[in-house]
């Protein structure tokens, strides 16, 4: 189950590279640096549009760090241009890569836990499902946000990413 998921963020983070390589070609296109998109935010209190993109990648790769027990490469958060968050989106995508399936044996009943937790832990299955997933969306949809929000042409399809269409069976003759 846990390769599944995995897949599923490193397939999004793909998108996500897409997006910032779509960004950079929208800011060429009407004139601006594109590292002026490192900045954007929906609000006052959010964190800016680079940091959303660094917790994103952050979340996938230290949740499977952390459900497998093979350590995620360390990466300096020192990102100060677009290219820069595409180099380590990368990064994660290539570790995420690196993890074979057997890895994740015994995740669901690991014990995890966070420093800002103050000593208490949750199961690998509780901490994925409550934690992982839902705050790696969260960061993702809001750079996609944060993109649109600028102009950025983006849709649904580029939030998605290829999906497993199939033709219809052959009627039976």
């Amino acid at each position: 189950m846990y390769q599944e998921f995995f897949g599923q963020m490193k397939k999004m983070l793909v998108q996500l590279d897409g997006w910032l390589a779509a960004g950079a070609a929208f800011a060429q296109a009407n004139s601006f640096n594109p590292d002026e998109l490192l900045e954007l935010r929906l609000a006052p209190d959010q964190f800016a549009f680079a940091r959303q993109v660094v917790i994103a990648g952050d979340t996938a790769k230290l949740a499977a760090a952390r459900l497998t027990g093979i350590e995620a490469p360390k990466q300096a958060d020192a990102e100060t241009t677009l290219e820069d968050l595409r180099t380590r989106i990368r990064g994660v995508v290539a570790y995420l890569e690196s993890l074979p399936a057997d890895a994740f044996a015994g995740a669901a009943t690991r014990a995890v836990t966070q420093p800002r937790w103050e000593g208490k832990w949750m199961t690998g299955a509780d901490y994925f499902l409550e934690h992982a997933v839902p705050n790696f969306f969260f960061h993702i949809t809001h750079t996609y946000a944060l993109l649109r929000h600028r102009g950025v042409t983006l849709g649904k399809r580029d939030y998605l990413g290829p999906v497993s269409l199939r033709e219809p069976a052959a009627a039976a003759t």
